[in-house]
């Protein structure tokens, strides 16, 4: 491992023409089985008659909407934003109700939807032309911050938070590994899109100083890495093209990482600690089109695949885009159709209706029939959980505290650490739901964190103002003091004078 990274920092390897191979490099994991194939070329996108954006993006924080009902809105316009992200509307039309609405949430929670109306003209916010060939990080930051761009691997994670925290990275990794076995999305935007791939990690390199660039691959993608291969020979840049073992989940960050570079991202750390800088290959194509083509993230590409879908593909979908309606595009469902996820099989969420949208984190959409599901028997401590978990926790004793509710045990044993990846629930031989459970706790444990939180600002609040009054009543004593003094002196002064 340490030859090949001594290797990957020359710029001959940067045009090699067949990738290197690594191992696994990361503890467990698992082999899936193979997938339905899925038509690597991308249909296009289409407008939809309604647009929807949950203001709940990511995590607990929700975003302030810009816009009425009764407004007109362009294609771009910015519509709603946080601190760490901006939504953009992706078609012209009218704002035709900002209401609750469900959303694609493992906690099938509801919020507060932006609903537009296209009116299926496109017009777009006017451009102004500002192409640059290199950018300052604070000049990166805003224009990935400003269109809108986040991790388009799954995690929705702002990039523009990931940048400004990469002041002192030396390696980039650009990842395209894509491990679950039922998506395609990203290998279909290489077969099409390499050469602006590429552009994106030469500018990206230029303003972040790294001195090592590197394309993450599976070692099976073949038409992937000659797609690459050619246009990184085209543009004579210094990028390394890598291929890890065709093992789950081998495309998660912190594993991707260890893998190539051999070394661990601390629990509760980015990997930015050890110098290290991972983006999913969708995200650096969007940072390409927001750099040169001044356009922020309207669409992206979406695997649609499954036994109850006619016509599975590969197609760029406007975020927003209702699920039902894309379906529709897709040839609508089969007779299979009764089970509708949003991700991969292994990772992704289950949805109860496909009225929910589009968002920015939607990589793919299975619909398929419903798998018979053994019943769960009692926990044999085999320990083979163990063994394929990614992140070398212990799920059996994380079972035991969250069935218990032990959350600061829980803790103890970092279960934030969990990545959610599904290795247990598929090694476990008594069929426990393991992640179930773990994303419950998970809820729980930031619900408590976020109570805590709110009594203590509560409880610094109430001292505050038992300070305050105490302030406000020395001060009254005080000045009532000065009057008993004053009006003493004043006695006394009269009775002088007699």
């Amino acid at each position: 491992m340490r030859k090949l990274l001594a290797l990957i920092s020359q710029h001959a390897l940067s045009l090699l023409k067949k990738p290197s191979v690594s191992a696994t490099g990361f503890h467990g994991g698992v082999a899936l089985p193979k997938a339905q194939p899925v038509p690597l070329e991308i249909a296009n996108s289409f407008i939809p008659r309604t647009l929807v954006y949950p203001l709940l993006q990511r995590g607990d924080t929700l975003a302030h909407a810009v816009v009425k009902v009764g407004e007109r809105v362009l294609k771009g316009q910015v519509i709603a934003h946080t601190d760490q992200f901006v939504l953009h509307a992706a078609s012209s039309g009218k704002v035709s109700a900002i209401e609750s609405r469900p959303i694609p949430h493992p906690s099938g929670l509801s919020a507060t939807c932006i609903v537009i109306s296209t009116d299926g003209k496109e017009e777009s916010v006017p451009v102004t032309d500002t192409k640059k060939n290199l950018y300052t990080l604070p000049q990166l930051c805003d224009l990935v911050k400003n269109a809108g761009i986040v991790g388009l691997g799954g995690a929705a994670f702002p990039t523009a938070l990931k940048l400004s925290a990469s002041t002192t990275i030396d390696t980039l990794i650009i990842n395209a590994v894509e491990c679950e076995a039922e998506l395609r999305c990203d290998a279909a935007l290489i077969q099409q899109a390499a050469a602006q791939i590429v552009q994106g990690i030469i500018l990206l390199s230029k303003t972040l100083k790294v001195t090592t660039s590197i394309i993450a691959l599976k070692e099976n993608s073949v038409a992937e890495q000659t797609c690459l291969a050619a246009a990184i020979a085209e543009s004579d840049a210094a990028i390394a093209l890598i291929s890890v073992a065709n093992r789950y989940p081998s495309g998660s960050e912190k594993q991707l990482i260890q893998t190539i570079t051999g070394k661990q991202v601390p629990h509760n750390a980015s990997p930015a600690t050890i110098g290290v800088l991972c983006l999913n290959v969708g995200t650096v194509f969007a940072i390409f089109q927001a750099l040169v083509q001044h356009q922020p993230l309207l669409e992206r590409v979406v695997t649609i695949t499954g036994n109850g879908v006619a016509n599975p593909q590969n197609r760029w979908v406007k975020i927003g885009t209702p699920i039902a309606e894309l379906i529709a595009q897709c040839g609508g469902y089969t007779e299979n159709a009764q089970r509708l996820i949003m991700g991969g099989a292994m990772m992704g969420v289950a949805l109860a209706d496909d009225a929910m949208p589009v968002t920015k984190q939607c990589n793919g959409l299975i619909v398929s029939s419903v798998v018979e599901k053994t019943a769960p028997a009692p926990c044999i401590r085999c320990g083979a959980c163990a063994q394929v978990c990614p992140a070398q926790l212990l799920p059996q004793q994380l079972y035991g505290y969250s069935r218990a509710e032990n959350y600061s045990q829980l803790e103890k044993h970092s279960l934030t650490a969990c990545i959610e990846c599904g290795c247990c629930d598929v090694a476990c031989p008594s069929h426990i739901p393991l992640v179930h459970y773990f994303r419950a706790s998970k809820g729980k444990i930031a619900q408590q964190h976020t109570e805590s939180q709110a009594a203590a600002l509560a409880k610094q609040r109430y001292e505050a103002r038992v300070a305050r009054l105490e302030q406000e009543r020395q001060q009254q004593a005080t000045r009532a003091e000065k009057q008993k003094q004053a009006l003493a002196a004043m006695k006394a002064k009269i009775a002088a004078k007699r």
